[in-house]
């Protein structure tokens, strides 16, 4: 299983030099941060739903990831960074960026609280994914655009 957990954290460093490769274009940025925030959370999602066994290694590693990028990623919508590629960020983010970044810090103090009594089972899991789906879904309602 350390071995499982190793590669894991692996595959979501290895997003992070995605990022920082990509950083003249915010929107390339901003989607590998999110693309590494799925991931962790699709692990999460995995155990929870006891699809995957439950690994303390696996969930550390997970919530770490999720910590750290949400509390950079807001800084990854400059202004004029509204259009260019594909993006699914809605433009109500520059209208109210403080709600934003609030939004963003909420989520990251509530996946340190998680880490900080690192969920012991499956059962766990699934709750901290409850607290931190309501996070995600409160930012993406208002200011994620929705696909066609």
């Amino acid at each position: 299983m350390k071995i499982r957990a190793l590669l894991l954290a692996a595959a979501l460093a290895g997003l992070g030099v995605t990022a920082v490769t990509a950083a003249d274009e915010p929107q390339a940025v901003r989607q590998a941060l999110m693309k590494k925030v799925g991931q962790a959370a699709g692990a999460l999602g995995g155990i929870a739903k006891g699809e995957k066994p439950y690994d303390a290694e696996i969930v550390k590693a997970s919530l770490t990831t999720i910590s750290e990028t949400v509390k950079m990623f807001p800084d990854h919508f400059p202004a004029g960074s509204k259009t260019g590629m594909e993006t699914e960020a809605s433009p109500k983010i520059w209208e109210n960026m403080d709600d934003f970044k609030a939004k963003a810090a909420k989520l990251g103090s509530d996946t340190d609280a998680v880490l900080a009594q690192l969920p012991a089972d499956q059962a766990g899991v699934g709750a901290a994914m409850g607290i931190l789906g309501k996070d995600c879904g409160s930012c993406h309602e208002i200011y994620r655009l929705k696909k066609n």
